[in-house]
């Protein structure tokens, strides 16, 4: 039987197989570094985020202006903030939060779900 997060695993080989552009501020980087270390160790977290920022498939932007359009979830605005100075194409959640972007014409900021993110991945 498989564990619950090898849903994970087709992300992770394709984001090894450089098949997409992660895009990351500092801020970005230290929420995934918090999160990692409460759900794994603390050796895991530290040779995950080694991988992960050494990886050439990661753009490291740090937003120097803060656009403010989630307003229900603050801390929120970290990936649109990133997104929109990296030019990203999408944001990947499923957080309900980063719905109300469909609503605001500029900046511009799309957002998919990660099933959707997959099944473009893998066409």
């Amino acid at each position: 039987m498989l564990g619950r997060h090898s849903v994970y695993r087709p992300l992770w080989d394709a984001f090894m197989q450089e098949r997409f552009i992660w895009c990351v501020s500092n801020e970005i980087m230290n929420e995934y570094d918090e999160i990692l270390t409460q759900k794994a160790s603390p050796r895991v977290a530290y040779l995950f985020m080694q991988t992960f920022m050494r990886s050439p498939n990661v753009l490291r932007r740090d937003p120097y202006y803060q656009f403010r359009l989630i307003e229900k979830d603050l801390d929120d605005n970290k990936f649109v903030d990133c997104a929109i100075v990296a030019g990203a194409d999408y944001i990947v959640s499923e957080d309900v939060h980063f719905r109300v972007l469909d609503t605001i014409p500029f900046p511009k900021v799309n957002v998919i779900r990660l099933e959707d993110f997959m099944a473009d991945l893998m066409s």
